[in-house]
């Protein structure tokens, strides 16, 4: 799916604490297109996640990729190599939220298209914490989560979406594979009836036989589910 050209650049954002962090940012020029901001897995600003933003600014969509280690690793671009471990154990959920405001900012700004609706798109991790920005004061259109996790991770995790459904404000779109064994069909319909309860538009998706990370880590293994979440996408974002 091309409907413009991007135009692509390593950037490095600022948050409101001071943190200094790499980001990816492609522009689109497509008239009144929406941004995204890309969260991504536990390795941060990953090369699979810069291709992700230049994948999206060719489909008419602003995008700006982020990572999550400018406070405690270098902003310096690091390779598929790179050891996050021992920096993602020190990441917390409100120094990510600081980032993602940044980003989004960054987005509505004149240098990275002015956009007028950004939404959020994240991945396991990312996934969680995009589908938590639902909570936020961004004025976000949307959200939108691969496989994060759902339910707590221990007794009494407040950020577990489960728990924060209720303090939703925008539409959620979710996708999970239905051979996940942390991240079951169960959890998915337990989200579903939660936003249906909590009157947040929602559409849930569940691949059969696909597994974690199915759109990211073994996308060439799963293609049909990788290309149906793609398409999914930019309508969610209509």
């Amino acid at each position: 799916m091309v409907l413009g050209t991007a135009s692509a650049r390593h950037a490095i954002l600022r948050a409101a604490d001071g943190n200094e962090f790499a980001a990816f940012a492609t522009t689109t020029d497509v008239a009144g297109a929406p941004g995204i901001v890309i969260l991504p897995d536990v390795r941060g600003l990953h090369p699979f996640y810069e291709a992700l933003a230049l994948r999206f600014g060719e489909a008419g969509v602003h995008a700006v990729a982020i990572d999550y280690y400018g406070r405690t690793a270098s902003s310096d671009r690091r390779g598929a190599d790179f050891d996050w471990e021992p920096h993602f154990a020190q990441v917390r959920d409100e120094d990510v939220s600081l980032d993602v405001t940044a980003a989004s900012d960054f987005l509505r700004s004149s240098q990275a298209g002015g956009v007028a609706r950004v939404f959020t798109v994240g991945f396991c991790f990312g996934g969680r914490i995009s589908f938590n920005q639902a909570t936020s004061d961004l004025g976000l259109a949307g959200v939108i989560g691969f496989y994060g996790r759902i339910v707590e991770e221990r007794p009494g995790d407040l950020s577990a979406p489960l728990n924060r459904v209720h303090a939703y404000r925008c539409p959620v779109l979710g996708f999970f594979g239905g051979a996940d064994p942390k991240i079951t069909p169960e959890h998915a319909a337990a989200f579903r009836r939660a936003l249906d309860a909590a009157g947040i538009h929602n559409e849930i998706v569940v691949y059969d036989g696909a597994p974690h990370s199915f759109f990211d880590r073994t996308f060439t293994d799963h293609e049909a589910a990788a290309n149906d979440a793609w398409t999914r996408m930019p309508r969610f974002m209509i």
